[in-house]
Formats: C-alpha cells, structure tokens, sequence
C-alpha cells in the first residue's frame, strides 16, 4: 500500500497534535492557534482531494476520524484547564458532554457484531455540523486567548459553549438512535 496525499495529510495532522498540546501548556498561544487552523485545513483537503481524485483508502478511512477526534480531544481538555495564562477557557461540562458522545460513538461501533450495516456509524449531517462548530468554537477560544483584545464578548462564548453541547447531545442521541434501529428488512 502507497501512501496517499489525503493520508500524509491525515499524518500531519496527527502528527501536529503534540506540538499543539505543548504550544498550549506552555502558552505559546499564538502558535497553537496556527497549528490548529492548520489542522483544520488539512482535514477539508484531505477530504476533497480524496473525494475528487478518487484517493480512498482503508487507512484513510480509520486514521482521519482517529486524528480528527485526538485533536479535538486534546483541545477540548487542555482549553478546560485555567493554565497558561487562558483569558477564556471551555467549561468542563461542555467537554465532558463532547468527549463522552465521541466514547460512547466509539464503543458502539467497536461492539457492533461482524457483519452488520457498518452505515449506521457513518457521519450524518448532524454529525458533521457538531464536529464544524467544535471546530469553529475550539479556533475562536484559541484566537481569542490568542489575541488577547475582546474583541468577541463573554456572552458570545457563553452561547457558543451551550451550542456545542446541545448539538453534542442532539448528534449523539440521533448515532444512537441510528445503531439500535434494526432495519425492517432484517426485522421478522
């Protein structure tokens, strides 16, 4: 198997999450904001270079949701903690909402019995609008801590923070609902 441009991309990402992590403990905020932009943009390209070039791979397909959530993860509990120096910080609650829905996902679709629809865990409209604004919201704390000016109000996080774990809530309960849903066809 060769290595694709959508994986090496999906690599890098994975490979920037330590040095995101050790730009936020140490404060480096501007820096983990680049890094974290940059992962971002790697994740659109490598999904359309992979969907326009026809470049899929079994690999592709386990590593982007692997690197996709360990940054997320990662960013989620380092921009909880009131360290390094962090003017706005994620509430805990928010995060424990957005990484349970991912474990949880992750357990259900790890114990699906061999042979079943492997389609009822595959991302959703919801799903991806969840992840965007996690995206979204996750930049704006960074850039904002970042920056340093206020230049986007408390209120504004205290909205985008309950948005977040609304959609959190809303796109787990809809995976669930899609994996315990027995199709009719097999239904008897």
């Amino acid at each position: 198997m060769y290595l694709t441009i959508p994986n090496f991309l999906t690599l890098l990402r994975i490979l920037a999450v330590p040095v995101f992590a050790i730009s936020v403990w140490y404060g480096e905020l501007t820096y983990a904001c680049a890094i974290f932009g940059l992962a971002a943009v790697t994740d659109l390209l490598d999904g359309f270079i992979a969907r326009r070039f026809n470049q899929y791979s079994s690999l592709g397909a386990f590593l982007d949701p692997v690197a996709d959530k360990l940054l997320m993860t990662v960013a989620f509990v380092l921009l909880c903690m009131p360290t390094a120096g962090l003017q706005v910080t994620i509430p805990v609650w928010v995060v424990i909402l957005a990484i349970a829905r991912d474990v949880i996902i992750g357990i259900f679709a790890m114990l699906e019995p061999p042979g079943n629809d492997p389609s009822r865990y595959k991302p959703t409209i919801l799903g991806k609008i969840t992840a965007g604004t996690e995206f979204v919201v996750i930049s704006l704390v960074l850039l904002r801590n970042a920056v340093g000016q206020a230049y986007l109000p408390n209120i504004f996080f205290t909205w985008s923070f309950h948005i977040v774990a609304f959609l959190a809530i809303a796109s787990g309960i809809h995976y669930f609902l899609r994996a315990t849903n027995t199709p009719k066809a097999n239904a008897k």
